[in-house]
């Protein structure tokens, strides 16, 4: 089983309390699928590559802070008495900068070498990556679930007819608090070099701009957004640990770069919520129907970006791609 459970939190018997916590169980979810899909546009804005890699970084940044805060206790060992939630987020940070800095490495020994090779053979590349990293990371498990030692657990919070798990609130907050820093660092002399060089990169180049530089800055923001997907997909109520399948969750975040257009950060943002609500009102609402199945909330997303594909094959916000013949 997938390490990411689609539960509606429907404790309510009313139909609009039904709604509402549907509706606010989707866009915690829609949260995750957001932050991975937000890892993957930027790597493929800068540097046109498709990363077959990233659940497998997603899972191992995840593992990352199962061990710093359940085994190591790092950075809190060294900061005396500090709340549980400090020291969680910090194991976390740490664990996200670690990821980053893998990313980077990546970036550098097998994506750099390949600057002006086929696209295809460099996909093939990450498609192996995967499968590195993803056997790694399952020897590290042990092939078992590792829970991350959060401070919230189940606990949920009460906002009138809302009733949503403390998890999928801080997932929310994240998901804002990301975005903002995007748009912030887009804005930056660096952020522009960045989307100058996805613009044009012999354009780029010819304005002095460092093209191997970007490449490093896209891969360790991307494999940094990665691990904060896993970390959350990994959480209670969605998952129960980071285990052997949680980098799988990439693959279920895949509609939502597409909805939202592969070069389009808003575009992953929106594509991200979009699924994540489809697939939870799928879920609440449709596996009643007994000829549908219990599986429906798995394949609605897939339905939405295939009726998106069809009507804007370059998705809602991505760039249209003009050929001259």
């Amino acid at each position: 089983m997938i390490g990411l459970v689609v539960v509606a939190q429907v404790v309510a018997q009313t139909p609009a309390e039904k709604f509402v916590n549907a509706l606010g169980s989707g866009i915690a979810l829609g949260a995750i699928y957001a932050l991975l899909a937000l890892g993957f546009v930027i790597i493929f804005k800068a540097t046109q590559v498709v990363n077959f890699a990233h659940g497998a970084i997603a899972a191992l940044g995840a593992y990352f802070v199962s061990y710093f805060a359940t085994v190591s206790n790092i950075p809190g060992r060294w900061m005396g008495d500090i709340s549980p939630t400090v020291s969680w987020t910090l194991s976390a940070l740490v664990a996200v900068a670690l990821t980053a800095l893998i990313g980077i490495v990546i970036e550098r020994i097998t994506i750099r070498p390949m600057i002006g090779e086929p696209l295809f053979a460099v996909a093939m590349i990450t498609l192996g990556l995967d499968l590195i990293i993803r056997t790694i990371t399952n020897d590290l498990l042990d092939n078992t679930n590792q829970g991350l030692g959060d401070p919230w657990g189940v606990n949920v919070i009460e906002i009138g007819i809302l009733r949503i798990a403390q998890t999928q609130v801080v997932t929310v907050l994240v998901l804002i608090a990301v975005g903002l820093a995007l748009a912030w660092f887009f804005k930056s002399r660096t952020g522009v070099a960045v989307r100058a060089t996805a613009f044009d990169q012999e354009a780029a180049m010819a304005q002095g701009i460092s093209v191997g530089k970007v490449f490093a800055i896209a891969w360790a923001i991307g494999a940094g957004l990665a691990a904060l997907g896993g970390i959350f997909a990994s959480l209670a109520p969605r998952g129960a640990g980071v285990s052997p399948f949680t980098a799988f969750v990439a693959f279920r975040a895949f509609p939502a770069v597409i909805i939202g257009g592969l070069d389009s950060v808003k575009g992953a943002i929106v594509g991200g919520l979009l699924v994540g609500v489809a697939e939870v009102f799928a879920g609440t609402y449709l596996n009643t129907v007994s000829w549908l199945g219990i599986g429906i909330g798995g394949i609605v997303p897939w339905l939405l970006m295939m009726v998106v594909l069809l009507v804007r094959p370059y998705g809602l916000f991505g760039t249209e791609e003009i050929r001259r013949v």
